[in-house]
């Protein structure tokens, strides 16, 4: 009975879908609001709500009639990981995916944008079309509610994998809510080619869901890694697998239109350009999610084999062929190039930088993608690992760390070589420094020097830029200090946003460049009372043990961790699941400030009673964390809601020197 209820749920959104395109395209033609529009926006919702709140109550009623829950669920899954098996496969994942997408939709049909009123229904309609394939999609090739015998033993449970780490139940939806918020920008800029309104004003009404995607993706990814390097036992947090490269595309190309966008509204330039970005960012989420759902990869993130791939690459195809037709046809409606500033000036700064991000994103593009071509069109199996993309990667992100020193300081309007230096002079010096006392302490890695030398740079910069906010401050005597910076706060939040996830992203390098060039590991066979040491670090095996659950067989190493005076016990362990026929190795993980004591039990040998030991020392793991954390605070930052000016407050522009901030009294 679930079973039908589910599909009944998703035919009814899907027709919903269908009868919404028609409306929300009758309604930009006539001009006219039509109440039943907004009626099938909801409905879609309700029909996607409805599909989840189905295979949730079956997972959770251990329902094993339906075919996903026999596939997925089990009596001895801990509750946790029973709700999260809903996108543990792909036919549950589809759904979540439908559920957050409606969400997005739902959200657009009720807030109409004042600045952007005639694009509404077109972008309306734009989504509805995105989400009836998806319906159709779940509809007509999911699995999930199909009917089967019950299996024997209580069903398998979810992946292995999926059910070791809290943040599973965390990272795909943040993934979902980040690749279908770049669904409304896409949305609005086809809705500007459609109408020839290329102006601003498609860009005032998408700034917040680009913002919530950008946050969501950021969040999504940083999980993503941490999930890596704590659960697989690989030791480390990125291995530029194609499902991995299949989140950092987009997330790259949104970061570009974020910074593109203050450039139009500034300047009123690059309005192709941005329109690009918005369909580009899309379609490389939609690409993402077939290299996910297609036997194309091999990955430990992808799902298995299964017919939506096709359907997906077909779906990406169609998009890109029309909104290329639209960009013909609408040429003459950009206008000629407008000037974005001398060359001193941030416009200049931020348009270099558009070009760096959207060559990362193509870089990376090339080594995901160029297997498959090669496979294709050569008949020949290669292979592209992390030496290409360090390679090609890394130089391109140094430049752009130190465009972050720079860009902040430089005017809209031009800027003098004498100004920008003395602005420069401090940063510049702490981050010289630093570097020269690291050479001189041995650190001898040209690409580390330079990432810690401009990390230090931009977080000098941001430190010395809320200064001077502070300090352009004038209070008089009557006000009083507190109201004077709060009103300061809120004439240059957007500007403190963007230094706070500026700080982030130097806060991660530096624990990008640490733990990449400076890890120490050593792996041995140690029999019980042998030590292993590793750069002032000893592991000593005391025990191994054994224990045995229904989902379950566990051998754990019990090892003592002589770090210094102190003495710890931590117990690496080695998993099989005998449902599945997968052994995980789940590792222990000790971490501090200065880095983590990594350990990995490799394997177990019951005739020797030894156990095969991997001991790394990680220096800064934990600053990937912080500053993934900052990057998404700053970007929620800038998502809170503005406050109007008081009576009597003259408001700074961030970014002009030589400006004061006076409050009067009342």
């Amino acid at each position: 009975m679930t079973g039908y209820l589910g599909t009944f749920a998703l035919a009814v959104g899907f027709l919903a879908a269908l009868a919404s395109i028609g409306l929300w395209a009758r309604e930009a033609t006539r001009g006219t609001s039509i109440a039943a529009a907004r009626h099938g926006a909801c409905l879609m919702l309700m029909g996607a709500a409805g599909a989840v709140a189905a295979v949730e109550w079956a997972l959770l009623t251990h329902d094993f009639s339906m075919r996903f829950v026999a596939e997925n669920g089990s009596l001895s899954t801990p509750l946790y990981y029973t709700v999260t098996s809903l996108w543990a496969a792909s036919d549950g994942s589809l759904l979540l995916w439908l559920l957050v997408l409606t969400v997005y939709v739902v959200v657009v049909a009720l807030r109409r944008p004042r600045a952007a009123e005639r694009l509404h229904p077109w972008a309306m309609a734009v989504l509805s079309v995105v989400a009836a394939f998806f319906f159709g999609l779940v509809l007509f090739t999911g699995r999930a509610f199909d009917s089967v015998a019950a299996p024997a033993g209580g069903g398998p449970g979810p992946n292995p994998l999926l059910q070791d780490h809290p943040a599973m139940g965390i990272h795909p939806p943040l993934l979902y809510a980040g690749f279908l918020g770049l669904a409304v920008p896409f949305a609005f800029a086809v809705a500007a080619l459609i109408t020839g309104n290329v102006t601003r004003r498609w860009l005032d009404a998408v700034r917040t869901y680009t913002l919530v995607a950008w946050v969501a993706l950021t969040a999504g990814i940083v999980l993503g890694a941490w999930w890596s390097y704590a659960v697989l036992g690989w030791g480390g947090y990125w291995a530029w697998d194609p499902v991995e490269n299949a989140s950092l595309i987009p997330w790259l190309v949104a970061t570009a239109l974020l910074h593109s966008a203050m450039v139009q509204r500034r300047r009123a330039a690059l309005p192709a350009w941005n329109l690009s970005l918005a369909v580009t960012a899309f379609l490389l989420a939609c690409l993402g999610t077939f290299l996910t759902r297609s036997s194309v990869v091999v990955s430990v993130h992808a799902f298995a084999d299964s017919p939506v791939g096709p359907l997906l690459l077909g779906f990406v195809a169609a998009l890109t062929v029309g909104v290329a037709v639209l960009v013909l046809l609408r040429t003459d409606r950009l206008g000629p190039p407008r000037t974005i500033g001398p060359l001193l000036s941030r416009g200049s700064v931020l348009l270099v930088n558009n070009i760096l991000l959207t060559c990362l994103a193509l870089t990376v593009l090339l080594g995901t993608l160029f297997p498959l071509l090669a496979e294709l069109l050569a008949d020949r199996q290669v292979s592209v690992g992390p030496p290409y993309y360090n390679r090609m990667a890394v130089p391109i992100a140094l430049v752009l760390l130190a465009l972050m020193v720079v860009g902040p300081m430089m005017r809209w309007q031009g800027d003098e070589p004498g100004r920008l230096l003395r602005q420069l002079a401090v940063p510049v010096v702490a981050g010289s420094l630093l570097v020269t006392v690291l050479a001189f302490a041995g650190v001898h890695s040209a690409s580390a020097l330079a990432a810690f030398g401009l990390a230090t740079t931009v977080a000098t910069m941001v430190a010395a830029d809320f200064a001077a906010g502070v300090r352009r401050v004038r209070v008089s005597q009557a006000t009083g200090w507190l109201r004077a910076t709060r009103v300061c706060a809120v004439r240059r939040r957007a500007r403190n946003a963007g230094l706070v996830a500026h700080l982030g992203v130097a806060v991660a390098v530096v624990g990008i460049a640490a733990s990449s060039v400076y890890t120490v590991s050593a792996e041995q066979k140690l029999a019980v009372g042998e030590r292993l040491s590793v750069s002032g670090v000893t592991a000593e095996l005391a025990a191994v043990d054994r224990s045995r659950t229904e989902q379950v067989m566990s051998t754990a190493a019990r090892i003592e961790v002589i770090d210094g005076a102190t003495r710890t016990t931590t117990e690496p362990e080695l998993r099989f699941f005998p449902a599945h026929g997968m052994t995980v190795a789940g590792p222990a993980v000790l971490s501090d400030l200065t880095g983590d004591v990594y350990l990995t039990l490799l394997s177990v040998d019951e005739s020797s009673r030894t156990a095969t030991v991997r001991l790394a020392v990680n220096p800064l793991v934990g600053w990937i964390w912080a500053g993934g954390a900052l990057m998404a605070l700053g970007g929620a930052f800038a998502l809170w809601p503005r406050r109007r000016t008081r009576p009597g407050a003259v408001a700074v522009r961030a970014g002009e020197p030589e400006q004061t901030l006076e409050v009067v009294p009342r």
